[in-house]
This record gives C-alpha cells, structure tokens and sequence, in this order.
C-alpha cells in the first residue's frame, strides 16, 4: 500500500519568540517492509540553521535553530510512502514468553538491543497494577506471540478510546483506573505490563490509515498522529507491532515514524525557546492511499 502523508504542527505565540531550537521527529523511517520514496520537513520562518541525522534509536531526526524574532512556528512533512510488512510468524511456533524474558537477560546476538526496552522508562515504568492485569494473558510455558494477541484484543474490549480524559502526562496507573484515554495511553499501559512481566516492549509512532478497506470498522486514533506496540519475540523471531487501540497487527495500515522507549523519547516536535508566554497548537495529519 502507498500512502502519501501531510502532517503540519504550528505554535503561536502570545509574545515574541527571541531564540529557539527545536527536534523533529517527523520523517518516516526506512525498514524492511516500509519504503520512503519521498520525504521533506519544511519549517517557518526559515531557521538559522537546520540539520538530519539519526538518533540513539536510529530514527530519523532534524534538528532546527530559528535565531530571528517569530509568533509563529510551523513544521511539516510532506512524505510518499510504500508499506507491506511481512505476517508475524504462526503464533504457535513462538516460544514461551519466559524464554524470552531470559534471552533478553542473557543479551548477546539479536538480544543486546531489544533488551533496554525492558527496563523502566519515565513514561512507561514497569508498572505492577498494569503488571497483574497483562499477566492474565501470559500463563506459565504460554508461546509469546498467543499472549501477545490475547492482550492486545482484551484491550480493545477494556479500554474506551476517549480523547480529552488524559494529559501527555496522565499516569500508567491512572489510565487503568479509568479505562479510557487515546492511543498513547493505551500503548504506555500494554509496555508498562509486558516491562512488569521482563518481556522487551518499544513505544512505535506513526500514522493510521484513515479509513479501513471495505466492510471493517473504523478506526480509533485516525486523522492523527497514532501509537502502537513493538513486542519482541525473542532472537529467532525478531519484532512483531501491535495495535491495541484497533486490535491489529501492524501489516499496511500504519506509517511507522520512529521509535523509542515512550513517547517522550520520540514526540514529534520538542525543543527549547526564549520568550513567547502563552501559546497555542494546532496539528493537522492526512494520510492518503495513493492508488
């Protein structure tokens, strides 16, 4: 499937902005399965000085200094894309999800990078209450991948797509309290448990297909930025991406962008200003099947 991706982010000022620099993850990234065919970041007003290379991750990042006065700012992507990732494995053929639990402890080839998603991180903590309630879905000697699926469709069921109910800050445990927020909330709860339980899980931003192909319910999460679940299966099996705001495996209806530990590692525009006070954000995405 090809995608051709619009995503604009603007902040006005109330009071001028003297100095200012910004991180952008915008541009999507390569991998087996996606092709970036095209791909632009254009900012106002034009920055001082503006350079890309990659982060600890190997995300594609520009980095932007704007050094003249602005109540303004404006970042967009303008991107082609060709994505078709391969089927995960038969669930079956997985193996146990203690198995990979030690591979990650016991590093080594396939495992050295996947084993620093499973430790802490300050916006998806291993947390104990988002432990117990995955745990359900990981009973002893179970293949990883079937309790993977599991959790990702118990969470479909238990947790209501509300926008407006949680902050980029909500909590973990404040999100399973309530069983309601969006996309980001949801993907922090599922790391947060998989992490509680040793099992190496990765925060993964991007888009969402806007509307399904025919006859399937519509998305939750669409016409935005979207989040979703990178699950390891250990080094014979490599990564498999889960949506548990719609219940999918990721194949090609979603965009990857970057990922990190949690959001706050790959939040598409951050940065650093002198002055401005209060201000305003606006974000507008448009991702389109190009036939």
């Amino acid at each position: 499937m090809r995608y051709r991706i619009r995503h604009t982010t603007e902040y006005v000022y109330a009071d001028p902005v003297d100095l200012a620099s910004h991180m952008l993850h915008l541009t999507p990234r390569p991998l087996p399965g996606q092709r970036v065919l095209s791909a632009e970041v254009l900012v106002w007003p034009t920055p001082g000085r503006m350079t890309s290379g990659p982060d600890h991750f190997g995300n594609h990042v520009t980095w932007v200094f704007l050094d003249q006065s602005h109540q303004r700012f404006d970042a967009t992507v303008e991107a082609e894309v060709e994505v078709d990732f391969a089927s995960p494995p038969p669930a079956d053929a997985t193996p146990p999800w203690e198995d990979v639990v030690a591979a990650a402890r016991r590093g080594g080839p396939g495992a050295w990078q996947a084993a620093e998603f499973s430790f802490d991180s300050p916006m998806a903590p291993a947390d104990a209450s988002a432990g117990l309630y995955v745990r359900q879905s990981f009973p002893p000697g179970r293949p990883v991948l079937q309790g993977l699926l599991e959790l990702n469709a118990r969470m479909r069921r238990d947790f209501a797509f509300r926008p407006g109910v949680t902050t980029v800050y909500t909590p973990v445990a404040r999100v399973l309290l309530q069983r309601a927020g969006v996309c980001q909330d949801f993907t922090h709860v599922m790391i947060s448990g998989l992490r509680a339980l040793g099992l190496p899980a990765r925060y993964v931003s991007g888009y969402l297909r806007t509307r399904p192909p025919p006859g399937q319910a519509p998305r939750r999460g669409a016409d935005q930025s979207h989040a979703w679940v990178g699950a390891w299966l250990g080094p014979d099996h490599g990564w498999v991406d889960l949506d548990p705001t719609n219940d999918l495996v990721v194949r090609d209806e979603h965009v990857v962008l970057a990922w990190g530990r949690d959001y706050g590692d790959i939040s598409p525009v951050r940065g650093v200003i002198l002055g401005g006070g209060r201000h305003s954000v606006s974000v507008g995405v448009d991702l389109d099947a190009v036939a």
